[in-house]
């Protein structure tokens, strides 16, 4: 087992269209967890948008607290945990933007301006986690 630097962590975050898993608390208490299309940016936060009127939605703009998990899922297996705070935007000026970045990742450059604002639609909101812990181990079965 390996601990990454940044600038590794940050490739590893960037590779392919790994999703992470977000995890949060509803209500009741119980625990969420969702895959969700992301994108790092360059201060490190983590960049995400979610319904506002989903469970998650919901569920962070009541409680903020958020842990996110990307996997490399082939051996010899690695993943980021991120354990932060979300900081939530309605602002469509600062969302289309993102949801057309993150488009481009999961669905090529061909089609982020289709799925870009089809995401920033107005029930839509830009989630921003910006770390308070991270974990972040490769080769785990070496």
């Amino acid at each position: 087992m390996r601990t990454l630097s940044a600038t590794e962590l940050r490739a590893f975050l960037l590779t392919g269209t790994r999703t992470a898993k977000v995890a949060v608390v509803r209500r009741d208490g119980s625990p969420l967890v969702t895959p969700v299309w992301f994108l790092p940016d360059e201060d490190g936060s983590i960049v995400f948008e979610t319904g506002r009127d989903s469970v998650k939605g919901h569920a962070l703009s009541r409680d903020p607290r958020v842990s996110i998990c990307v996997e490399d899922d082939e051996p010899p297996f690695g993943f980021v945990r991120i354990d932060g705070i979300a900081e939530l935007s309605d602002d469509r000026d600062e969302l289309l933007p993102w949801t057309i970045r993150i488009a481009a990742r999961y669905m090529g450059a061909d089609r982020a301006e289709e799925f870009g604002r089809r995401n920033a639609a107005p029930s839509e909101m830009l989630v921003r986690v910006r770390p308070e812990r991270v974990v972040a181990q490769v080769e785990l079965a070496d």
